[in-house]
């Protein structure tokens, strides 16, 4: 049977969009009589590696394989050989590392990497110097494609010139539809099981809880907010370093019994997340490749109030299916929040226009098949690649609208702001 192993460098700890793509993926393989390996930092346990399991699926742990050290070659090495691939797809781990060779030297046929990164705030894409575009090309030789997952992304991953053009296809990132169901029961359970009054209208922003992710300014919104309207509730969930000084902050504004910190919830879907909420918001202040939990959200039919940065802009219709307003701009988070809060027909329909635009753009099966076509199996001869023309401005450079067309396919530290992974 042939192989395609996936090597993410992430924790499987909840389900989230890795996990949903990583099920996807492997079923629509299944399907086409391919094993699917799935390798992260550590296996999944407990209800993750239920969700992930189908007959198809073997799974496999790479510690510390975000920084491709030695070891950690040397530990892929063994995988390899463990499972013969024939396709080694990299998420999660730096572009630039020794894998690519790893894999050469195993007489694996393709490999993939997927750039998932954030950028730092006002990031810039630019040509990189001529020495590092030799050194990188040489590195990155054994690279059949990059896949990038918004346009955004595209233009950074390609402006540095560290590979052909022609190497690179812009995917977009997925969100499973079959787990997005209708009905108001998942978020009434929700709202008893953090006790949330059921007159109240909750404020939901899904995130990390660090100063990336805008949480500073969440927190100031819902101060602006409450103070016109009684009846909001904010709810933040995740988990971060930072999350007991945001918790004193939010109670030094007098919002201790406003805002409800949830932690890591394990699956945001069947747990009544976005059900609950009626407006979800994605204040980050660096750079989104792509935003998933704005899809999400949009998948469940909730209006969106989110920041201009990174690669936001290409999921949210401006004043159609939510707002868009600048980083740092508390007024006028409050004031589009407030909007949504005190009209609930147009609530409703930008709810449902988001919808449509996650069936039409974002839908996970979809993105997948598309992928599957851009390893040239399954009977597919020929795979996706993105072409570009001039259109939207990212800084002082344009960023590219991209189509796609018909070719034969082509043979810092963890924590450092265009290093830490956007789930």
């Amino acid at each position: 049977m042939t192989t395609l192993l996936s090597l993410f460098g992430v924790e499987p700890r909840r389900i989230g969009g890795t996990e949903m793509f990583a099920r996807e993926l492997s079923q629509q393989l299944g399907e086409l009589g391919w094993k699917s390996v799935l390798c992260f930092l550590s296996e999944p346990t407990g209800d993750v590696r239920r969700f992930m399991e189908l007959p198809n699926v073997s799974f496999a742990a790479l510690p510390k394989s975000t920084n491709g050290d030695k070891q950690a070659r040397a530990n892929l090495n063994n995988l390899l050989q463990q499972f013969r691939s024939d396709i080694l797809h990299l998420h999660y781990v730096s572009f630039v590392s020794w894998y690519p060779w790893t894999a050469r030297l195993q007489s694996v046929p393709q490999i993939f990497f997927t750039d998932h990164h954030s950028r730092p705030n006002g990031y810039v894409p630019q040509r990189a110097p001529i020495w590092k575009r030799a050194a990188a090309r040489m590195i990155l030789q054994p690279l059949t494609k990059v896949i990038c997952v918004s346009n955004y992304g595209y233009q950074c991953m390609t402006a540095p010139d560290l590979l052909p053009r022609d190497r690179f296809e812009m995917i977009y990132n997925g969100v499973d539809l079959s787990r997005v169901k209708p009905g108001v029961e998942a978020g009434a359970v929700f709202r008893k099981r953090f006790s949330i009054p059921a007159d109240r209208k909750i404020v939901t922003q899904v995130s990390w809880i660090i100063p990336e992710k805008g949480v500073a300014d969440f927190i100031e919104m819902a101060r602006l907010v409450s103070a016109q309207r009684d009846d909001a509730h904010f709810v933040l969930v995740g988990d971060g370093a930072q999350r007991d000084q945001y918790v004193k902050e939010a109670a030094a504004k007098g919002l201790a019994d406003r805002i409800t910190w949830t932690g890591t919830i394990d699956d945001p879907f069947a747990e009544g997340v976005f059900a609950a909420a009626d407006v979800v918001c994605q204040f980050s202040r660096w750079e989104e490749v792509f935003g998933w939990m704005i899809a999400e959200a949009m998948a469940h039919g909730k209006p969106v109030v989110a920041t201009r940065v990174g690669g936001i802009p290409e999921l949210i219709v401006e004043g159609q299916s939510g707002f868009l307003v600048d980083r740092g701009d508390t007024e006028a988070m409050s004031k589009r929040v407030l909007q949504l809060l005190n009209d609930d027909d147009a609530g409703s329909r930008m709810g449902k226009l988001g919808r449509e635009i996650v069936q039409t753009k974002f839908d996970l099966s979809k993105n997948v098949t598309r992928l599957i076509r851009s390893y040239g199996i399954g009977g597919c001869e020929e795979s996706e690649v993105i072409e570009a023309t001039p259109a939207l401005q990212i800084g002082n450079q344009p960023a590219l609208e991209v189509y796609s067309s018909r070719r034969p396919s082509l043979p810092a530290s963890d924590k450092s702001p265009d290093k830490i992974f956007a789930r």
